[in-house]
């Protein structure tokens, strides 16, 4: 039906599941139509009749209707199911690895607000793509409802197990983080697990921890490692308890950032670079692919290791299937990682695992005693920041195309701007006194707005930039420049 084509975001399904006064798009009906459209998804793949589904789930309050739809649609095809309870994206991927699950549904909606949820699709070879879900969306219609056979299992649990074996693994010792003091900052979400069963095993003091119990209101501050907020409340709670390190979450744990002892975030750019440096230890010469807005700088620390760096177009989906695309290639990839913290490793089903990605920074921390030791030579810019231009009009992508060819247009013809790589949307790259800086506009895949992203190694460089494009863009149909002139102010 059309109506659920309108619950496609990127490869999952989200809507509205607890009333706040604007009525409820995801419920327990929908649920249970897009849990038997994905069973006939994975018959139809794998070609069997027989199939054995995992379900987890965040704490979100909706999580327990939501649940029951989606054992009813599973029930309704005749699929076994795995009840995994409260548990992570990452975890339920690897149900369909160690548990012979065909496929796993994760009921989250991320880093969303509370009255929010949705599925999660999940294969032995990863999420779907959007155009699966798309298809899964547009098959789905009334089930009649069917209890399935249900096997509880705490998959949580052997997840952690594998985590804290992973990391004895490569560090050769028992306790390796003994004499460490690291935070974990949950945000209420299902991130809580790393403080109590993964560092706590391995020797370390959690003490500081905060917002590890499951809340499905997220009182305390929106579980998202991009959010100001909430990284100013791990950084805080880092300093506060004197800690060597901090961890914090999104709500389904496929997302992470940390906090050094000084209380300064290692997130996006500086993230990335950290990243780098320890996977290219082990991948010569290998190639990090990114999204489209990291910095210059970032581009000259991973080429200075030896590396490559490719940056790709936004959305966490298109750059861990590209990194996927070099591997196949013959391309040596050792990491696909997005600005917001999905990050999947060449050597972990390049699944994007924000506790994963922590485990492999607790390993450097016991070897070196410090993480920002490696990126000393990072060269961070002096300013960037975002604009979201809205369009206006209904049938909005032909007035994006149009702003785009002003800028293309303005490149040949001012001779401060040259063209950069062009993966998505126009880059421009931007002589300025005393240095350079760099406009990227783009037109959202799925929203009526242009967002626009500068960057610039000389303080005042974005202000400069920003009223140049305000001039190519000047009159243009059908696009608001109000947030551009905000930064010329």
């Amino acid at each position: 039906m059309q109506k659920h084509l309108k619950l496609v975001s990127g490869s999952d399904l989200r809507g509205v599941a607890v009333d706040l006064g604007d009525g409820v798009t995801f419920d327990q009906e929908t649920a249970r139509a897009a849990a038997y459209q994905f069973a006939c998804f994975l018959r139809d793949k794998l070609g069997k009749d027989a199939l054995k589904i995992a379900v987890g789930h965040d704490p979100r309050l909706s999580h327990e209707k939501l649940k029951q739809g989606v054992l009813e649609g599973l029930g309704a095809f005749g699929a076994k199911v795995m009840d995994c309870g409260l548990c992570t994206t990452p975890a339920m991927f690897m149900t369909t690895v160690e548990a012979e699950c065909d496929g796993a549904i994760m009921i989250t909606a991320s880093h969303l607000p509370f009255e929010r949820n949705g599925m999660k699709f999940i294969t032995a070879s990863g999420g779907l793509e959007r155009e699966e879900v798309v298809e899964i969306a547009r098959r789905m219609e009334d089930v009649e409802p069917a209890w399935p056979q249900v096997e509880e299992v705490d998959f949580l649990a052997a997840y952690s197990r594998g985590l804290v074996a992973f990391i004895r693994r490569e560090t050769g010792q028992e306790r390796p983080l003994a004499g460490k003091r690291i935070l974990v900052d949950a945000g209420n979400g299902s991130g809580g697990f790393f403080a109590r069963d993964v560092l706590e095993p391995l020797g370390a003091d959690t003490t500081g921890s905060q917002f590890l119990d499951p809340n499905g209101l997220f009182p305390n501050h929106v579980p998202n490692p991009e959010d100001g907020g909430a990284m100013r409340a791990v950084c805080g709670a880092v300093l506060t308890s004197g800690a060597d390190a901090g961890v914090i979450f999104d709500a389904d744990c496929d997302r992470a950032a940390v906090v050094d002892e000084r209380g300064l975030p290692i997130n996006r750019n500086r993230l990335i670079a950290l990243l780098a440096a320890i996977t290219l230890e082990g991948c010569p010469g290998g190639t990090i692919v990114t999204d489209s807005v990291t910095s210059a700088g970032l581009t000259r620390f991973i080429e200075g290791l030896g590396g490559k760096h490719l940056r790709y177009r936004r959305g966490y989906k298109n750059v861990i299937d590209k990194a996927i695309e070099l591997n196949r290639a013959g391309v040596p990839c050792p990491m696909g990682i997005e600005t917001s913290g999905h990050c999947a490793f060449a050597e972990n089903y390049f699944l994007d695992d924000g506790a994963y990605m922590a485990a492999r920074l607790m390993i450097e921390l016991s070897r070196r005693g410090d993480l920002t030791c490696l990126i000393a030579d990072l060269e961070e810019p002096a300013e960037e920041r975002e604009a979201r231009l809205p369009l206006t009009n209904e049938n909005f992508r032909p007035d994006g195309e149009r702003v785009m060819e002003r800028v293309r247009a303005a490149i040949a013809q001012r001779e401060d701007w040259s063209p950069n790589e062009d993966y998505e949307g126009v880059k421009v790259t931007v002589r300025l006194p005393g240095g350079e800086g760099w406009i990227l506009v783009r037109l959202s895949l799925h929203d009526p707005v242009m967002p626009v992203n500068f960057e610039s190694d000389v303080p005042g460089g974005v202000k400069r930039m920003a009223a140049q494009l305000m001039d190519v863009l000047d009159g243009a149909p059908g696009v608001d420049l109000s947030p551009l002139a905000a930064l010329v102010r």
